[in-house]
């Protein structure tokens, strides 16, 4: 399955079951396959038939997987207490998915219990989960269940970066920019907005485009920073001081500019 093998995958998964009818590692296969869409027609109600039948063997994959798609209602209705119960069932082994999806049912349910969220967000944080980290940072920013603190908002959103959360990598670029939490910081900025700008991130583009034109955190480059500007503005986040600093482009300029958006498109 990891290498692509799709179809023999399902067949392997198959022969296993034929051969031991309870092995819940081959149903879970079997559920992820219909889930996919890849060696079979896609099916959710099959693929939470299946995880169904590796979660009441004890299979934690197939728990969680199950869990996920009650919580987003594929494969049926939308079940939250269904999912909340798969996601209890994984928390005391420290799953920091099931810790995290129940940080987010508490914050979801009326009233929000901020408090249970941001216990659970820590203990999947502390698990390495990059999500978890993040939300964990905007509730210290917040002051909602825990103390406000920038310090703890940055510790925190710091961790979210490094495990690649995209939304945290450009919140903690904001802080290091502005010294928020942390000392101030603009090329450890610039460097964390470049890989958020790469990876599509449209306020990071914006926000790095800014950076380039005025030469702050890294090297002033009028070509690169509008090549952002006009990404980020096809993805709708407008700036009227970048339109009127890309008006100011000579026409040799504007080519290379057009030429650096098309290469980043692959076009």
């Amino acid at each position: 399955y990891q290498r692509g093998y799709h179809r023999t995958a399902y067949v392997e998964a198959l022969k296993r079951l034929r051969a031991a009818p309870n092995d819940a590692a081959a149903m879970a296969m079997i559920g992820q396959l219909y889930l996919d869409g890849v060696a079979v027609k896609i099916d959710e109600e099959e693929a939470a038939r299946w995880f169904a039948l590796a979660a009441e063997r004890g299979y934690a994959p197939a728990q969680f997987a199950l869990a996920v798609m009650r919580l987003d209602g594929q494969g049926g209705r939308k079940d939250v207490a269904a999912a909340k119960a798969l996601f209890e069932k994984l928390a005391p082994s420290g799953h920091p998915g099931a810790l995290y999806n129940l940080g987010v049912i508490a914050l979801a349910a009326a009233p929000p219990d901020f408090e249970a969220a941001a216990a659970y967000f820590r203990r999947a944080a502390d698990a390495g989960d990059g999500a978890a980290a993040y939300s964990l940072a905007l509730l210290h920013r917040s002051g909602q269940g825990v103390p406000p603190s920038d310090i703890e908002a940055a510790r925190w959103m710091k961790q979210a970066a490094q495990a690649r959360f995209l939304a945290g990598e450009v919140e903690y670029a904001l802080m290091l920019f502005n010294g928020v939490g942390v000392a101030k910081d603009e090329p450890a900025a610039a460097r964390l907005l470049i890989r958020a700008a790469n990876r599509d991130n449209p306020v990071a583009q914006n926000r790095l485009a800014r950076l380039l034109a005025a030469g702050r955190g890294a090297p002033k480059n009028m070509v690169e920073a509008m090549k952002w500007h006009i990404l980020a503005r096809g993805a709708g986040v407008a700036d009227e001081w970048l339109d009127d600093q890309l008006a100011t482009l000579a026409g040799d300029q504007r080519k290379r500019v057009e030429d650096a958006v098309r290469r980043y498109l692959g076009q």
